[in-house]
């Protein structure tokens, strides 16, 4: 009996996690004979990255879709996982529902791969029996969410490579080849002074030939202390502050997380979720500190029973585009549709700057490389200049 209560539970009306409810079967897809808390797990690093969850999400959701169980949906995929790590975390959620407990409880368990809005998104279908819709709204969130980070992510790592390859160039030059061309000026001038220019060249040249190692430990300490003043609560403010202050990206920045506020605090309100209850996840995931703190004065105006809108008006961070479409969202009753509207809206946008944004940075680190590099090769060609007339 216990397998047919499983295997032939209904897809709809009743929630899909109902068949968490079915008591112990045995499975060809997991160990069976080993308690849930008595589990190995493995230790292999990270389990997944925020994309594996994504990939995750969107093949279990096309699978409740279908009418799957939960249960069953879960074995397949895990019988499919070829990481064993993340295989062990589907097990382990897959011995929580066999043992009585819950889809949600279970990904409460592995609360280092499932975040608080996952987690509290899926309880909030389980309790509205729509946990296939909003597995659907987790995978197109999460995979929006990734393709804005992805876009963002690769318009700053573009200059940083650039600028990284280039100095890389330009201290193989000062440290090796500047030398030799000093030691031709020396046996060549015969004591004449060489062009300013030169000049400061090989004085730079010496100083990184003879302290590099001192160079090196200095650019590791600022690396390490940078990241050090980043985990401070006052660094991150700064920092915080600074990315969405910043002129050109500091738009960028904003735009991105307005469009992340908006796309998360919509789909936790379309799927069920408590709106007080939503702002403080929303706030938590929010990337930061100074937009988690309008959430925040937001949540404590709301929990006095004011709206959205008008304590998100307050904080000033927000532009009057949005917190007027929040108010006529309120006001027809369709602030979950309203907020996703603004998302993409927002994420178009975003995709508009990190393309404007590249096209202007490309030639920009086209100039400065010619510069750098251009500089070393006149610096060094003008001794040679006064060589010939010197011989001439």
């Amino acid at each position: 009996m216990a397998k047919l209560s499983v295997r032939s539970e209904p897809a709809a009306p009743v929630p899909a996690t109902f068949a968490a409810k079915a008591p112990p079967r045995p499975s060809t897809a997991f160990n069976s004979g080993a308690a849930p808390a008595k589990k190995k797990r493995r230790q292999l690093g990270n389990v997944t990255n925020a994309k594996g969850v994504a990939v995750f999400t969107r093949q279990l959701a096309t699978l409740v879709k279908a009418g799957m169980p939960i249960l069953r949906s879960l074995e397949v995929l895990a019988r499919q996982e070829k990481r064993p790590a993340f295989k062990d975390v589907l097990e382990t959620i897959a011995d929580t529902i066999r043992s009585g407990g819950n889809f949600s409880d279970g990904l409460a368990a592995n609360g280092k791969v499932f975040d608080r809005l996952y987690i509290n998104m899926v309880k909030a279908g389980e309790a509205g029996g729509v946990l296939d819709t909003v597995l659907e709204r987790l995978s197109v969130f999460m995979e929006k969410a990734q393709k804005i980070q992805g876009k963002v992510k690769s318009a700053m790592i573009y200059p940083a490579v650039i600028v990284s390859v280039a100095l890389v160039i330009v201290s193989i030059l000062m440290i090796f080849v500047v030398p030799k061309f000093q030691e031709i000026f020396t046996g060549l001038l015969k004591g004449q002074p060489l062009p300013a220019l030169t000049q400061v060249l090989l004085d730079i040249s010496n100083f990184l030939k003879d302290q590099y190692p001192f160079a090196i430990g200095g650019l590791l300490a600022a690396y390490f202390g940078f990241k050090f003043f980043a985990q401070m609560r006052v660094g991150k403010r700064i920092i915080d502050w600074s990315l969405i202050h910043m002129p050109i990206v500091g738009d960028l920045f904003l735009k991105a997380a307005i469009g992340r506020f908006t796309r998360t605090f919509g789909t936790l309100l379309s799927s069920g979720v408590p709106i007080l209850q939503a702002l403080t996840i929303t706030r938590d995931t929010s990337g930061n500190v100074h937009i988690a703190d309008a959430i925040n004065a937001v949540h404590d105006r709301v929990k006095e029973g004011d709206n959205v809108a008008k304590p998100l008006e307050s904080t000033r961070i927000f532009p009057g585009m949005v917190t007027s479409m929040i108010e006529v969202g309120e006001e027809t009753g369709a602030l979950p549709d309203m907020l996703t509207r603004i998302a993409d809206t927002y994420d178009e946008e975003v995709d508009t700057a990190v393309a404007g944004l590249t096209s202007i940075i490309e030639p920009i680190m086209i100039v400065f490389m010619a510069v750098m590099v251009g500089t070393i090769v006149i610096a060094l060609f003008l001794p040679l200049v006064s060589i010939i007339e010197h011989l001439s």
